[in-house]
């Protein structure tokens, strides 16, 4: 009979970055949102009746979350641990603390010994029937930390990319003395939070330019393993057949750079040489991310309506309206008429993106000494009518390779940071 496995990751329940309170809980209600998320995960785990729940990583975005978020989270998991389901919890970036021997985010269910909890967060391990009770391996590859793998004194005089090469090298090699210690009869599940070669980053990848290990394609293929669970990657994506290897996504929306990304979990049947598997949608908050141009001066606020979706569109919505015109037609524009117009969205952002012309020069518009350099890029870039989105991704380049902190990094502290803000 094939194990059952319901697979999800990235959670970041503290996110709260658009919207305000629930005046019922307290709580910021996009807070909310993706504990409706979770909840509706677990809903699925109990009345599918599911053999095992495998999280990879990231309940939290951040490494030091508050007890109410905690006791959030406390709150569905020990609905798992009540149906007796096993459990798999692994540590992700957002769980661990670059300073060694400090507590991790799911700490308490590995110190209270909680029933049906196991907690991935010692390098590489290996789970089978003794630990779950199930007829299932799982092996389980937390966040990799480099001192992990290596002692700094082996890193001295080499490059970020040449320490992550090692890196990669001895974490193949962990990987196969591991399975060759698993029984060859039983299902085979790797488990990993990491980013895997030629994946498709959402927006939480901030160009990471070198500073994060990146998993080979040949590791995560090896035909030992019957199905793949991956975490780290917000957009859901599956980068092989045989065995399946599957990012499950984020379970909610972080911001508009997924706005049209699908969130949801993965319902997978895995046997020994063999797994299926779905990708089950949540309902969750949507994002509208809308352009809106006008050229003419003629009839300017009528155009704006008229690529204004209705009302009735934008309700319960976080919605953002990029408003693209030629500059001198700034006093035309009427923002409070189109609050008015989409009130009911859950929160409206207005962009203005104003055009300059062409011909412009910088000193014509504002005084050059008084802006930052990401603000003369910005500036820059208006002039040649690029769209808000790529100007916005532009700039986040621009401040990882102007940024001191990447310019005078060291490269052994970089690999063991591995900072990245998924």
């Amino acid at each position: 009979m094939p194990i059952r496995v319901l697979h999800f990751a990235d959670a970041h329940i503290d996110m709260a970055n658009y919207g305000r309170h629930d005046p019922v809980t307290g709580l910021p209600q996009r807070v909310v949102d993706f504990l409706n998320a979770l909840d509706q995960i677990v809903d699925a785990a109990i009345e599918e009746k599911v053999d095992l729940v495998l999280f990879a990583g990231d309940a939290y975005k951040d490494r030091n979350p508050q007890p109410t978020f905690q006791r959030e989270w406390g709150k569905r998991m020990m609905r798992l641990s009540e149906a007796g389901i096993p459990t798999l919890l692994l540590i992700g970036n957002h769980d661990i603390a670059p300073a060694e021997n400090r507590a991790h985010t799911l700490q308490e269910f590995k110190t209270l010994g909680v029933p049906h909890m196991h907690v991935a967060d010692d390098g590489l391990q290996v789970w089978g029937p003794e630990e779950l009770g199930i007829p299932v391996q799982i092996i389980s590859l937390p966040w990799v930390m480099r001192s992990k793998f290596m002692a700094r004194n082996e890193v001295s005089g080499l490059t970020a990319a040449e320490i992550f090469t090692l890196i990669e090298n001895r974490v193949e090699s962990a990987i196969e003395d591991v399975i060759e210690q698993t029984d060859p009869d039983l299902p085979l599940i790797f488990t990993a939070h990491a980013s895997v070669s030629g994946a498709k980053f959402g927006s939480e990848r901030q160009v990471m330019l070198g500073q994060e290990l990146t998993l080979s394609r040949k590791i995560v293929s090896n035909p030992h393993f019957d199905y793949v669970a991956l975490g780290h990657i917000h957009k859901h994506q599956s980068l092989n057949d045989h065995p399946p290897v599957v990012y499950a996504g984020s379970i909610e929306r972080i911001d508009f750079g997924e706005a049209r990304e699908k969130k949801g979990y993965v319902l997978a049947e895995v046997e020994h040489g063999a797994a299926s598997w779905r990708f089950v949608p949540l309902q969750t908050r949507p994002f509208l991310d809308l352009r809106v141009e006008v050229r003419d001066a003629s009839r300017f606020m009528e155009s704006v309506f008229n690529q204004l979706p209705a009302p009735e569109k934008v309700k319960d919505a976080i919605c953002r309206i990029t408003l693209i015109y030629p500059q001198d037609l700034d006093p035309l524009l009427d923002e409070e008429a189109i609050r008015e117009q989409l009130k009911d969205a859950f929160e409206l952002r207005i962009v203005r993106q104003r055009l300059l012309s062409k011909r412009s020069r910088l000193g014509d518009t504002v005084a050059v000494e008084s802006l930052s350099p990401y603000e003369l890029l910005d500036l820059y870039w208006q002039t040649k009518e690029m769209p808000v989105d790529e100007r916005d991704e532009l700039i986040t380049l621009a401040r990882e390779v102007l940024s001191p902190e990447f310019s005078g990094s060291d490269p052994a502290t970089a690999a063991d940071n591995q900072v990245d803000e998924a």
